[in-house]
């Protein structure tokens, strides 16, 4: 079944892209070049420092706003950090129920310029009614989940005109909430925390009309990204499945093309002492430890942090709908996941190398 949606929909979308005879709305609403002629140049380090923002963001800012609390402590601004303390037991369960968004977060500018430096784009397939709830299974994770954030942790790409009544949700790593000042600004953007709680009540107790995009091969399936390769978790993924038939939500695949060509990244070999070492950190970590290469911040030439500019294109497919089942059994969550998600396959016609392997490995 899932495999057919993919056929029929977000192939044939992502085709039109590289034709040039797709998605032509989307491509006028990224340009920018008329703001910027009289200095491309200009234009484009401002779309590097866009995106390097929210790499620093997402690597060092929640660290840093610890430290600087901490030792607010031993300053006379001490009550900063008492007041902050009050604050967060206060408002402790927030991000744990849908959170508290702010549009004019996720319609800053700077969103408009870390969309066109890839360029990203979001490209509809089929309308999601608002009188239902969605679960967004999101492929490649990539290095950064570049696409999933602009597309669904912004309006860069006019989301909510392109889906109209639907509220979207990314889940990320609950950890990430422990932090002080990071959890206000991921909550700002509509992000939250990946655990079963969160997402039973967003699915559940929030009404209808909210898409929940989980990345489901999460911090495992990026030690395997790299450019030219399909390669996704998901064969012993099924917690998503049992809790799509829980709430009777709707399953819907997006794919990104091109998520996984932004850096160059060093794959261990499976088996190697190396290669447990990082898949034992990712585990304790909730992230994996990758070996990647990017561009330098000034120069293509020069290595760095700066992803290489290639096009990302996120193709929302049709929804698969669920029934609901409160308690589904073993089995049931089994033919689901197997009828709606195992036997993905694009075809090697549509992609730049290799197929896509849903076992954990690519195949070569």
């Amino acid at each position: 079944m899932f495999n057919i949606v993919v056929k029929k929909t977000i192939l044939p979308a992502y085709t039109c892209v590289l034709r040039g005879t797709g998605c032509i709305l989307s491509a006028l609403q990224s340009l920018l070049s008329v703001r910027w002629a009289w200095c491309p140049r200009l234009e484009n380090q401002v779309q590097i420092f866009s995106v390097m923002q929210f790499i620093v963001s997402f690597l060092i800012i929640g660290p840093i706003c610890s430290v600087v609390m901490l030792y607010l402590l031993w300053t006379d601004y001490w009550w900063v950090t008492a007041s902050y303390t009050t604050w967060l037991v206060y408002d402790w369960n927030t991000h744990k129920q849908a959170g508290r968004r702010f549009s004019w977060v996720r319609n800053w500018t700077v969103w408009t310029y870390y969309r066109d430096y890839f360029p990203v784009r979001l490209i509809k397939t089929h309308n999601l009614l608002p009188n239902r709830n969605y679960i967004l299974g999101y492929h490649p994770h990539g290095i950064f989940c570049f696409g999933a954030f602009c597309n669904f942790a912004t309006e860069a790409n006019g989301f909510s005109a392109k889906f109209p009544g639907i509220t979207p949700f990314v889940a990320t790593l609950a950890g990430n909430f422990h932090m002080p000042l990071v959890r206000e600004y991921l909550m700002s953007a509509g992000i939250c925390p990946v655990n079963r709680a969160t997402l039973e009540f967003i699915l559940s107790c929030n009404g209808t009309g909210n898409a929940v995009v989980i990345t489901v091969g999460g911090a495992a399936e990026s030690l395997d990204c790299t450019p030219g390769v399909h390669c996704v978790t998901l064969k012993n993924r099924k917690g998503f499945v049992k809790l799509a038939l829980q709430q009777g939500a709707d399953l819907v695949p997006v794919y990104s093309f091109g998520e996984n060509d932004v850096y160059k990244q060093l794959i261990l070999n499976e088996g190697s002492w190396w290669r447990l070492i990082q898949r034992r950190l990712q585990k304790i970590l909730g992230f994996a430890p990758c070996v990647f290469q990017g561009r330098g911040l000034f120069s293509p030439d020069t290595w760095g942090l700066v992803p290489f500019s290639k096009p990302i294109n996120s193709v929302v497919g049709k929804p698969m709908e669920m029934p609901k089942i409160s308690s589904p059994s073993q089995e049931e969550v089994n033919h689901y996941h197997t009828i709606g998600w195992h036997n993905v396959s694009p075809g090697a016609n549509y992609l730049p190398s290799r197929t896509l392997d849903v076992t954990g490995r690519s195949k070569r």
